[in-house]
């Protein structure tokens, strides 16, 4: 019906992205004036065992919003909704106990899979109990439901009752190139479990069981336990999550492989048959029960917002968003430390955000209003983000694009960058001329399997149309090259990420992230600055999205 209504003022808008297009204006913006002190100072303060972890709904949460409203004021930011510095997010807690085994039977053996060291599970459901009861079993390959791409795993069997058995990641994430119906070995968003997860509950499913394996999940699985272990935070429904399977989990590669012997099936014949187009979904002949207690608790979370009104066009909007939030309290480390701090993820990004808004305030006002957006609950599937993007405080067909930081590693300085998500919009041409300025070259995505423009909150905003970058820090480090920064990634994700070791350290080296902040800036300040509004590529998955909401406002792009 939107179509058919603005048929004409589509036709308009696509002219004018059109000339847009041609016609980019890309501006010369120099070097921000970033605080190292608020860097650190805001780092440190986050990611304080005094902060609990930033789970939101806790203490935690309650004293990072205090100290961003703090540093926002300070900074010299207006508030971002009306005359509240915050936008409330409804979410709901829910808290598994008391979880039985995972038994599996109706194979040569059964099995009695213990929590945590086996398998992980949650619900969806705002139910006291979940019992998953003699559900059958059923090989689904990767989840996935793709009419435009011809592919079907479901196909020919209805799953009501049933549990999922799935494969992380798609297809083709192991071809060496980009090529493939699942573009190779670039995870699209089939691949995420959020997705697989969506994707059961649609289908009809009980449950459903992500098979783990490190690589094509793109983290080990003491990231997988401690992620979905203690409290986890859902958005709130009008259904209390009715419509969702009774239980999500995961279980390791071993595990599955044992399941699948009890079934007589191997594993890994069934992952070469579930690569190929045509896949039949495969009745394992096996039942799965388990069940779990649940505290459930209803709370309001916020999203932090701050502007620096524009001085000629303060009705256009440039973001930049970073989260908050991390896991609070989770699984234990050798020294019983229980709190998963988040010092790198995202206590960096949010002390980013803070400097950023005092370098601009320094600078003066851009033409166009740009605004700092403090993101809550990303670590449980970028709901803060996603809740913004569905309310958003600025009109999104106003929003020009934006830049989302997500964990600054303290690498040291590179002579590169990472672009995650490149070659989908004409922010690749802001992105060339700020690194031009820079004395940097842009390397592609070296992990484009973990599917990493696919789990951060730009992610909410792009759904929506808004063009908006996703740049990592750099490799090719000034002091060892690749090997050095490849080593440096490599620890952090296997020792710190989502682990109680990401901690601040005064030990630091801040080069690296100076460079990439300013980078930010310049990226940000150039898009507050052009007159242009950069569209998607043609043909990406974000295009018509973006058009159709260009043409319903005729004060937008």
């Amino acid at each position: 019906m939107i179509r058919t209504i603005l048929a004409a003022g589509t036709a308009l808008a696509l002219a004018a992205c059109s000339t847009a297009s041609s016609e980019l204006d890309v501006p010369d913006i120099g070097d921000g004036d970033i605080s190292l002190d608020t860097l650190k100072d805001v780092t440190r303060a986050l990611s304080d065992d005094a902060m609990e972890g930033r789970a939101p709904g806790t203490a935690g949460e309650e004293k990072a919003v205090a100290l961003l409203v703090e540093k926002f004021k300070a900074a010299g930011l207006q508030p971002g909704n009306g005359d509240s510095w915050v936008q409330e997010v409804p979410l709901v807690e829910i808290t598994g106990s008391n979880y039985a085994p995972l038994s599996i039977t109706g194979g040569s053996e059964d099995l009695s899979l213990g929590f945590a060291k086996d398998w992980v599970g949650v619900t969806y459901r705002e139910d006291k109990r979940t019992m998953l009861q003699d559900s059958e079993l059923v090989f689904v390959g990767f989840g996935i439901n793709a009419p435009e791409r011809g592919w079907n795993d479901y196909e020919g069997i209805d799953m009501k009752g049933k549990t999922a058995v799935i494969l992380v990641n798609d297809p083709d994430y192991a071809e060496e190139g980009l090529e493939g119906i699942f573009n190779g070995r670039a995870m699209t968003y089939y691949g995420r479990w959020s997705y697989k997860f969506e994707e059961a509950a649609r289908q009809g499913a009980a449950a459903a069981l992500i098979v783990h394996e490190d690589f094509p999940a793109a983290y080990g699985w003491n990231v997988v336990e401690s992620s979905w272990s203690g409290p986890q935070a859902y958005a709130q429904t009008a259904n209390g999550g009715a419509d969702q399977t009774l239980m999500n989990g995961w279980v390791q590669k071993p595990v599955a492989e044992k399941i699948l012997q009890t079934a007589g099936k191997d594993l890994a014949e069934l992952t070469a048959m579930a690569k190929t187009k045509g896949f039949k979904p495969v009745p394992l002949g096996l039942t799965a029960s388990t069940s779990f207690d649940s505290a459930i608790r209803k709370f309001q979370s916020q999203n932090v917002i701050g502007i620096l009104p524009g001085s000629e066009r303060p009705d256009e909007y440039v973001l930049f968003t970073a989260h908050w939030d991390h896991l609070g309290r989770c699984t234990p480390d050798a020294t019983g430390d229980d709190i998963c701090n988040g010092a790198v993820d995202n206590a960096t990004g949010t002390a980013a955000l803070v400097a950023l808004a005092e370098a601009n305030v320094k600078a003066g006002a851009a033409p166009r209003s740009q605004v700092f957006l403090a993101v809550t609950a990303e670590e449980s599937g970028l709901l803060g983000a996603y809740y913004y993007a569905a309310n958003p405080v600025f009109p999104l067909s106003q929003t020009v694009g934006g830049v989302n930081m997500d964990a600054f590693l303290m690498a040291g300085k590179a002579k590169d960058i990472t672009v995650v998500g490149g070659g989908k919009s004409q922010l690749d041409a802001f992105l060339q001329a700020a690194l031009v300025k820079d004395g940097r070259y842009q390397t592609p995505d070296p992990s484009p399997e973990a599917g990493y423009y696919y789990r951060s909150d730009h992610f909410a905003l792009a759904k929506r149309g808004v063009p908006m970058f996703y740049v990592d820090g750099g490799e090719d480090l000034v002091e060892g090259g690749r090997e050095a920064g490849e080593k440096h990634a490599a620890d952090y994700r296997a020792n710190r990420y989502h682990q109680p070791g990401d901690e601040y350290s005064e030990d630091w080296d801040w080069s690296g992230v100076l460079q990439d902040v300013n980078l930010f800036y310049r990226l940000g300040r150039m898009l507050a600055t052009s007159t242009s509004w950069p569209n998607w590529n043609d043909g990406d998955e974000f295009r018509a999205t973006r058009d159709e909401s260009c043409a319903s406002d005729a004060a937008g792009c």
